[in-house]
């Protein structure tokens, strides 16, 4: 699959799986911002970074300043502080970065992380850093998340009811409760891999579309019905 040019990706913690997922994700061809309160974690991965940043990710104005306000994606790898992995969240989340996933360490710290509003909430260890990396940048979009609780990441065929309609048109989200997370088109060469699309309100579905979505087994089985 077609890798997405310039997509900013920002990562908050460099601890373990901060580190491996940083160093996953500087073979792809995208920005990569990291932040981390340790000057020696910051040092040892400035090299894999577009713009590696001694900070405090608990400050909304260090984290804007840092340009993390521009991310398209924002992972929240904070784990044995779970003040400083709430607090990052609700910052990028205030920030308005349309996708923030955050690593849990217990089912509290998981609940709490989605009532604030972090939109993907995972259990990972080390090992699977390299595969979240590789969803971030589309080439593996299928069962790559630990959830829990039966959520899910699924790709479905885009349903008929949405064809020719916005996300914002289809109701996705408040019809179904489900997240559309990104959108996989068949270019006018069929020969072609899918191009990878970051979702938005206003991108217009077309006929042929994949959708990679987000939400509960219920809701994602009641959307591919349709």
């Amino acid at each position: 699959m077609k890798k997405i040019a310039n997509k900013r990706i920002g990562v908050i913690g460099l601890g373990r799986f901060g580190q491996a997922l940083v160093e996953s994700l500087s073979a792809e061809k995208l920005e990569l911002f990291v932040i981390d309160r340790d000057a020696a974690k910051v040092d040892e991965l400035a090299r894999f970074a577009t713009k590696p940043v001694l900070g405090d990710a608990t400050n909304p104005a260090v984290l804007r300043e840092a340009g993390f306000d521009e991310c398209d994606v924002v992972v929240v790898c904070i784990a044995g502080d779970m003040e400083g992995s709430i607090l990052a969240t609700v910052n990028a989340k205030e920030l308005g970065v349309k996708t923030v996933i955050s690593r849990a360490i217990s089912e509290v710290h998981r609940k709490v992380l989605k009532r604030i509003g972090a939109d993907l909430v995972i259990y990972p260890d080390r090992d699977r850093a390299h595969s979240l990396a590789k969803a971030l940048t589309g080439s593996a979009l299928v069962d790559v998340f630990e959830i829990a609780d039966g959520l899910s990441i699924a790709e479905i065929n885009i349903p008929a009811a949405l064809i020719g309609k916005t996300i914002a048109e289809g109701g996705v989200r408040q019809n179904y409760g489900v997240t559309v997370l990104a959108v996989r088109r068949q270019p006018d060469d069929p020969r072609l891999p899918r191009k990878t699309v970051m979702a938005t309100g206003q991108e217009r579905l077309e006929a042929g579309d994949q959708l990679l979505v987000f939400g509960d087994d219920v809701s994602l089985a009641k959307l591919a019905d349709r």
